[in-house]
């Protein structure tokens, strides 16, 4: 990875996206070239011979694999250690299958439906990622064994594509996965172990755990194959071993290439694999897609919009329930529109029911139906593009969504009475109807450009839909003069001119994405003189970090007052407390959170006092304690006393020995910056470290000049340094930068920090800010929350990760008060995405950053 040229790492997901569309473009080419001899009257053919019994007994089939995916969770849940009832599970597995099974995009849909869920039943974000992925690896472990032990009893050799593969392949591969299997359970019996990943992990199931497991995936796989195995019309059951071989294979294969739904790439490796007459294959994937993917979809939005209007009609509903339910309405919403799209597209490519046409044409003119068909298809490329906007709760979105589900119902009766997706459309709308407060983020539809999953998903719905198209009419021979024949049974001119209007639909959304402007920078350009006037009223030193040069800026209207901030990912974080007068606090806070709101994105305050609690209470933002601030008042600070003997011993030595102290100018300090470099680098190099950003300063020439600087010399060679903060107000004094070379005496830091405060003292300053001890003070009570828990447990025994404790020792040593310092921002897991993204802000230098000037 890291050697993978930057412009690739900085696009890493878009050029993944085009990966898999290129999949997808395989995908439909493998399957146009297994379908070349079939004919759409044909597969129409087989598709009518599906008996109603046989569809029952899918439904049945697929009753029975959709109730196993809701034993994923249980037994996720109780691996985890957090049992929830059977009903809770059930909905969170529900919802979760049926938008990944349609999307594919598991971790953006389902993974998202699970935690709305979960999080209201009481479970924190780092449970519900353990049981995310302790569901997946049943999936997998089910799979894999079926295929193992398909592959172990398959008699004979094993063809793909009239392909033979050796007769030594099937079986040694499948021992090798049987073997990994029964290991897998020999490992779990060992007792209880986790296995994880820079610092997350998730906990091993015992034995008995691991065997159902694999119980459950069996029957769901089992299940799932069988509700397409008795869809073949005439399937011999004495095919049953190698058909659940060839659906194993085509499930991994579709889930391998992370194609939304396996759209083309299931059934190329089914028609491939599955030693069935192709043509009634064919028909029974198609049959099987609407049974097994989108019928539990329809229950799934159809369940949500019931739960929803009831909410409305009774007092009586737990809160919540309700919150669950808005929860999950925009992931369900949005891809029940993005299925909407789907439908009107493959209609459009699909021929008209020509006795419906020939009833149409009787009262409508030929021109009328023309444009309808063409509409059709634009609204239903609208609907796939609008799709992200409800997943992301835009009332926009919303607002168009309805707008075009009502007019694509229109136009599929113009355009040939097809009611059918007129019903599915206007049923999307009521839906989308009862649950309108959901789409509540007031902010433009069109700022900001579809993800890759999402691109993705769009891509493979129409090189589907096109496909579909090229597959009815592959009997046309396809000329210049088509596309402008009009025709009452002229289908084929139709889709030609849909699939033109769609190129240039889609071209226009990706022309309008490519010329808006650039991502909004989130304040106008302050001028340092601004700044500077500002910081002469601040009160805290750590308002100083408006200096390091990877800031922006949001001063309030009076120019009295500013809040500092940066940008990364998603989440705009404000370091500290405002700067400046108190009364505009408020509004520049307010200010800032409608700023990331209106851009997507999610605010945190990092290290704020006491004195904004309050404002970000009102903003709605969650409150955790970051640590404590040791504050050491100088008005009375002396070494004297046995509680500072050490201090006192260790200043009596290292002045005894000559080493002396000085605070040098900030006027002086450029002519020290070389030898202050020496020092700087041997410090790094010692402690293994990198220049870090944002929550503290670097060593850059320009941002030392800045401040006076405190330097301890041994026979008058500079070997420890830091540089001064102070208010101008004398109300405190610290430091941010702290060096010192190998040439340094032990206790050299301790001499220093005694006799800055003895300066400051004899300056006139009142406090002495020692800095932070992270999760310091933090009790973790056994009814406190998860987070201040983990946060004391990590306190008391972390060392080894980072000296939480030894740090709050050390400064105890200067006999300092202790004042709390917060974070504020999102609930859940978002607040663990802005975390992270703090952390990568500070592991970066300010030069690195977006939108800072080097």
């Amino acid at each position: 990875m890291h050697n993978m040229p930057d412009w690739i790492r900085g696009h890493r997901a878009y050029v993944t996206a085009a990966v898999v569309a290129v999949v997808v473009a395989i995908g439909l080419g493998a399957l146009h070239h297994l379908t070349r001899q079939i004919r759409l009257a044909d597969v129409s053919a087989a598709f009518d011979a599906i008996g109603r019994g046989q569809v029952a007994m899918a439904l049945l089939l697929t009753a029975i694999s959709y109730a196993a995916l809701t034993l994923y969770d249980v037994l996720a849940l109780r691996i985890v250690g957090r049992p929830l009832p059977w009903r809770t599970a059930a909905l969170a597995s529900f919802t979760s299958y049926t938008l990944s099974h349609n999307l594919g995009l598991s971790l953006l849909t389902g993974g998202s439906a699970r935690y709305r869920i979960y999080t209201a039943a009481g479970l924190d974000g780092p449970d519900v990622a353990r049981v995310v992925a302790i569901a997946g690896a049943t999936f997998w472990m089910g799979v894999l064994t079926v295929t193992g032990f398909a592959l172990l009893g398959h008699a004979g050799p094993l063809a793909i594509d009239s392909k033979v593969l050796p007769i030594w392949v099937p079986p040694l591969a499948g021992g090798f996965v049987v073997v990994l299997a029964i290991g897998f359970v020999a490992l779990c019996a060992q007792g209880p172990r986790r296995i994880g990943w820079r610092g997350w992990s998730v906990p091993l199931p015992t034995a008995g755990q691991a065997i159902a497991q694999i119980a459950v995936a069996t029957i769901d796989l089992a299940a799932a194959s069988a509700a397409l195995f008795v869809l073949i019309p005439g399937a011999d059951p004495s095919l049953l071993p190698a058909f659940v071989l060839g659906y194993a294979l085509a499930i991994i294969v579709a889930l391998v290439s992370h194609v939304p739904g396996g759209i083309g790439v299931f059934e190329a490796v089914a028609i491939a694999t599955i030693p069935v007459d192709r043509t009634t294959l064919f028909a029974a994937l198609i049959a099987y897609r609407v049974i097994y993917y989108l019928f539990p979809l329809a229950l799934g939005v159809i369940a949500l919009g019931w739960h929803e209007a009831r909410r409305r009609l009774s007092s009586q509903m737990i809160v919540g329930a309700r919150r669950v339910a808005e929860g999950i309405a925009p992931s369900l919403l949005g891809a029940a529109c993005f299925g909407g799209g789907a439908v009107l597209l493959l209609s459009g490519s699909l021929p008209s029911v020509p006795g419906r046409l020939r009833d149409l044409a009787s009262v409508m003119p030929l021109p009328f139906i023309e444009a309808s068909h063409l509409a059709a298809s634009l609204v239903g490329t609208g609907l796939l593009l609008i799709a992200p906007g409800l997943y992301r709760r835009l009332d926009g979105a919303f607002l168009m969504a309805r707008t075009l589900l009502l007019a694509g119902a229109a136009f599929s009766l113009f355009k040939g009475i097809d009611y059918e997706e007129a019903i599915v459309c206007l049923t999307i709308a009521g839906l989308l109807q009862l649950t309108k407060p959901a789409f509540y983020r007031r902010t433009s539809l069109v700022g900001r450009p579809l993800s890759a999953a999402w691109l993705v998903s769009i891509a493979a719905v129409i090189g589907t839909a096109i496909w579909v198209g090229f597959f009815s009419y592959k009997h046309v021979d396809y000329e210049q003069s088509l596309w402008w024949q009009f025709a009452v049974g002229d289908d084929a001119s139709r889709f030609l001119r849909s699939s033109l209007g769609i190129a240039v639909a889609l071209a226009a959304a990706a022309l309008w994405w490519l010329f808006l402007p650039a991502p909004v920078r989130a304040s106008a350009a302050v001028e340092p003189e601004e700044i500077d006037t500002i910081l002469a009223t601040a009160t805290r030193t750590d308002a100083m970090l408006a200096l390091t040069g990877d800031k922006r800026f949001l001063v309030s209207a009076d120019g009295d007052a500013f809040v500092m901030y940066q940008v990364h990912g998603n989440s705009w974080i404000a370091m500290a407390d405002p700067v400046g007068a108190k009364a505009a606090w408020p509004d520049l806070l307010w200010q800032l959170r409608s700023m990331a709101d209106a851009a997507q994105g999610q605010l945190l305050l990092y290290q704020i006092s006491a004195d904004v609690l309050e404002i970000a209470i009102e903003m709605g933002l969650s409150i955790i304690k970051y640590g404590e601030e040791a504050l050491v008042d100088l008005t009375g600070f002396t070494v004297e006393g046995s509680g500072k003997r050490s201090l006192r011993q260790t200043h009596a030595r290292l002045t005894r020995n000559g080493v002396t102290f000085a605070v040098i100018p900030a006027t002086e300090v450029p002519a020290l910056i070389p030898e202050l470099a020496i020092v700087s680098s041997a410090w790094l190099g010692a402690k293994a470290h990198r220049e870090k950003g944002f929550s503290l300063g670097r060593f850059d020439p320009a941002y030392m000049a800045q401040f006076d600087c405190a330097v301890v010399r041994v026979d008058g060679q500079i070997v420890a340094f830091a540089n001064v903060w102070r208010t101008d107000d004398l109300g405190e004094l610290s430091l941010d930068l702290m060096r010192h070379d190998d040439h340094a005496p032990s206790g050299v830091m301790d001499y220093l920090f005694v006799e800055l405060m003895l300066w400051g003292r004899a300056q006139g300053y009142r406090r002495f800010a020692l800095g932070l001890a992270p999760l310091s003070g933090i009790a973790g009570r056994r009814m406190a929350p998860a987070w201040a828990k983990i946060a004391a447990l990590l306190f008391r025994h972390g060392e080894r990760l980072y000296g939480f404790r030894g740090l709050r020792t050390y400064k105890e040593k200067f006999a300092p008060l202790w004042a709390p310092r917060y974070i504020a921002g999102p609930d859940g897991l978002a607040l663990v995405k802005a975390l992270r993204n703090l952390n990568r802000l500070i592991s970066r230098t300010g030069r690195d950053l977006p939108g800072i000037p080097s």
